[in-house]
């Protein structure tokens, strides 16, 4: 604020005062991160403000960056599975399943129905994991603590059950080329199905408890909104596009492992955003795929629990594997959206080229897109509803 010499108090008529204002104002920048509880992990949102609206948002990575594709391409295909653990750390046997596809697909070889059942098994009960991380933290994001607190009483139970099945809790590398690590131990398979027995029952709770509070509503319904056309520009895969409203998965449109057989059984649905409380694609679109994508992970866990027989677990392939001349891509659906893996070889021990297709790192460009006009509390609850994971967005 500038006072002019014309309006400069003077001593001889003090009662004459004119303050002509030459007020001059600009957005302020403002730092969200690298720390910030809100961006999952450690990344760092720059954002320009203009009051309490924000007017432009640039998402800066890299503070996580551990050259897993370049790894890659200096061990053994064997070597680099436990670096798939720590893209998304929160979906490891699913990040394990998509490098084990691509180099199956390079060798060409069969995969034992038992295995296949297990790492299926496996994958969905990671995926019902993941979005419980999603559901809980997101609560957490704008206020709500207690859906938090629900959540890990059953990821709990999720992961005493892979610790049982392969001894780890969070990065397992029990997926393995081939087939998975070992059998699924004595009654662990009953303890699967008394999992999915509980977890129903407890899914309404959460859904009662977050998905139709109205204040949780409120700061969800109308913000952040994603237009089915602007999902397919920017690429977005997973629960960001099917909460636009776009019907598109891999497991039913690009099968793989035992999906067909599972989709053509009709035990399981997509479900998609529908603007139930809002606009179609905003916040609240996206938390409800993810709530109602846990109840059909459900519903594939027991199909594989009645269909699964006995048999190896793991194809007949060498120790030192070595995989023939060519390239093979390989896309599964992860939790997040399509996770791709792109790998070439020589005929060697070690790949000469891996490149790996992350859905996080996709889905993060749209929110420079939809974060201007938004309000400052309301860019939580956008940037939370992306459900990103810093580890896979840098790799």
């Amino acid at each position: 604020m500038v006072e002019t010499k014309d309006a400069q108090r003077t001593t001889a008529d003090p009662g004459k005062r004119e303050f002509m204002l030459d007020v001059r104002t600009q957005d302020m920048e403002v730092n969200m991160g690298p720390q910030h509880p809100a961006t999952h992990g450690v990344m760092r949102i720059l954002v320009r403000a203009d009051g309490e609206v924000c007017t432009g948002a640039q998402p800066h990575l890299g503070y996580l960056h551990r050259c897993a594709e370049k790894i890659g391409e200096n061990v053994e295909w064997l070597q680099y599975l436990p670096y798939t653990d720590r893209y998304d750390y929160l979906a490891a046997m699913n990040n394990n399943l998509g490098y084990s596809m691509a180099v199956e697909k390079l060798m060409g070889i069969e995969i034992p129905r038992r295995a296949m059942m297990i790492r299926t098994i496996c994958a969905e009960l990671n995926r019902i994991g993941s979005h419980l991380i999603a559901f809980g933290t997101y609560g957490l994001d704008i206020g709500a603590f207690t859906p938090f607190l629900y959540m890990f009483r059953e990821r709990e139970w999720m992961m005493a059950l892979f610790e049982k099945i392969c001894g780890a809790r969070l990065t397992y590398s029990y997926i393995r080329i081939g087939g998975v690590f070992n059998d699924a131990p004595p009654g662990w398979l009953s303890e699967v199905e008394r999992f999915c027995d509980v977890f129903e029952e407890k899914w309404h709770e959460y859904v009662d408890l977050l998905m139709v509070n109205h204040i949780f509503v409120q700061r969800t319904a109308n913000i952040g909104v994603i237009p089915r056309a602007m999902a397919l520009d920017f690429g977005l895969t997973g629960p960001m596009l099917r909460g636009s409203g776009v019907d598109w998965d891999l497991r039913r449109d690009m099968p793989y492992e035992l999906y067909v057989e599972i989709w053509k059984s009709g035990c399981f649905q997509i479900p998609l955003g529908k603007g139930e409380r809002g606009t179609l694609g905003d916040c609240w679109d996206r938390s409800y795929v993810r709530v109602m994508e846990m109840m059909e992970s459900i519903q594939i866990v027991r199909w594989c629990l009645g269909s699964i027989a006995s048999g190896p677990v793991i194809a007949d392939i060498p120790k030192t594997i070595r995989v023939p001349n060519g390239e093979a891509y390989a896309g599964i659906e992860n939790p997040r959206g399509e996770l791709g893996h792109y790998v070439v070889s020589d005929g060697g021990k070690v790949a000469i080229r891996c490149r790996v297709r992350g859905p996080s790192f996709t889905n993060l460009a749209v929110l420079e897109e939809i974060l201007p006009g938004a309000l400052i509390a309301d860019t939580i609850a956008i940037i939370g509803s992306t459900d990103i994971v810093v580890g896979e967005t840098d790799r």
